[in-house]
């Protein structure tokens, strides 16, 4: 074989074992419908936070991008899917605040009002700590937006996770805040997310440092709470009261790397978790963000290993959303390495499920496990 022809021989290796290396294997790929990138090429080298909803006119997703999060040029970019097609994201909202001040967008957060408005929920300002809620409504599925307006004083809106719809017609929008600690709260809306409620913060934010939860409902009326904490574990909190008083919050029986995680209750009445299953090393508080995995749980206490999204030694596949549509299916967006946003479709009924015990993603033929590379800098 001549030179050149080992050559080629070699690099075509090369990108097959690293095509193989960055997908995961398929003994946790059973499911998935659709697995692909809503952009290939954007006008900034960094993305993150993306969210995702359903309306009228089909499938709307949006995420902040700019040169780096934090960054004072990062803003809210939004796409929507038209005949199978995700569109050219545009930009909806900024920072600026005069000639000469400008803050980053962090956080969209994407909530169809049944019946009525697409609500996008973000923050504007220099840090998490000091932020501003802000709202911006669309009545035609993503395609115009309002003006800017100004969540009330103490109003924080949805810091990650969307806002649910409870039972009594209320709608609860997981909040928190970083002023002082990591503290969780909620907050309540009886007019379709014109106005809002602030109630107590569930924890102290030092002993248990717990940040952007997710809501799950079940079928005797409660209502659960999933949160990404610093304390080496997916927290808990429970509410028989339409989500006026809580639990303390506890850790369950999932890990937690110090990154954001996402909760959908299903039409079957089954709850869906996308998160990193990741339990840091020693006593670390932050681990790498791979692999992202997908767990079903029939209560809510008892979870079941269903997917792995993505499991290259790469990290940062992170801050997942999902919601399900009305024709069954569920939607998941990511975070792909901070350079792309992560689209994948699943059929909840073909899922093949092994009890998740100790805490451990289960070990089964066929799989093993990256050696993770991946750094925790990002937040």
């Amino acid at each position: 074989m001549c030179k050149r022809s080992l050559a080629a021989v070699m690099i075509l290796s090369l990108a097959l074992a690293v095509q193989l290396q960055a997908q995961p294997s398929a003994v946790w790929r059973h499911g998935i419908i659709t697995d692909e990138f809503i952009y290939t090429q954007a006008p900034y080298p960094e993305c993150h936070a993306a969210t995702i909803a359903q309306t009228r006119h089909g499938l709307v997703a949006a995420w902040f991008g700019g040169t780096k999060e934090r960054n004072p040029d990062v803003c809210i970019w939004v796409s929507r899917a038209v005949n199978g097609k995700w569109t050219e994201a545009i930009n909806v909202a900024n920072g600026i605040q005069n000639d000469s001040l400008r803050y980053p967008c962090w956080n969209p957060i994407l909530y169809q009002v049944p019946n009525g408005d697409l609500l996008l929920f973000y923050k504007i300002g220099p840090k998490p700590a000091t932020w501003k809620g802000y709202v911006k409504t669309s009545k035609d599925g993503g395609i115009t937006w309002s003006a800017q307006t100004a969540m009330a004083d103490g109003v924080i809106g949805p810091v990650k996770n969307k806002p649910v719809r409870l039972s009594n017609g209320n709608l609860l929008s997981p909040s928190g805040t970083e002023i002082d600690g990591a503290k969780i709260h909620f907050e309540l809306s009886s007019d379709k997310g014109k106005s809002w409620k602030i109630l107590p913060p569930l924890n102290d934010g030092k002993t248990v440092k717990a940040l952007q939860p997710a809501i799950l409902l079940h079928k005797d009326g409660k209502v659960q709470m999933l949160c990404r904490t610093q304390n080496r574990a997916i927290y808990e909190a429970w509410s028989s009261d339409n989500g006026n008083t809580w639990t303390a919050p506890k850790p369950s029986a999932l890990p937690n790397n110090n990154s954001g995680i996402d909760a959908v209750t299903l039409k079957d009445g089954r709850q869906l978790l996308v998160y990193n299953h990741v339990l840091p090393p020693g006593k670390e508080t932050k681990g790498a963000r791979t692999p992202l995995n997908v767990a079903v749980s029939n209560d809510g206490i008892t979870w079941y290993a269903a997917l792995i999204l993505e499991d290259s030694p790469i990290s940062q596949y992170s801050y997942p959303s999902v919601i399900q549509t009305t024709d069954g299916l569920v939607h998941i967006v990511y975070t792909w390495r901070r350079e792309r946003i992560k689209h994948v479709v699943i059929d909840p009924s073909k899922l093949v499920l092994e009890e998740i015990k100790n805490g451990e993603w289960p070990k089964v033929d066929g799989y093993t496990p990256p050696v993770v590379q991946g750094d925790t800098k990002d937040l």
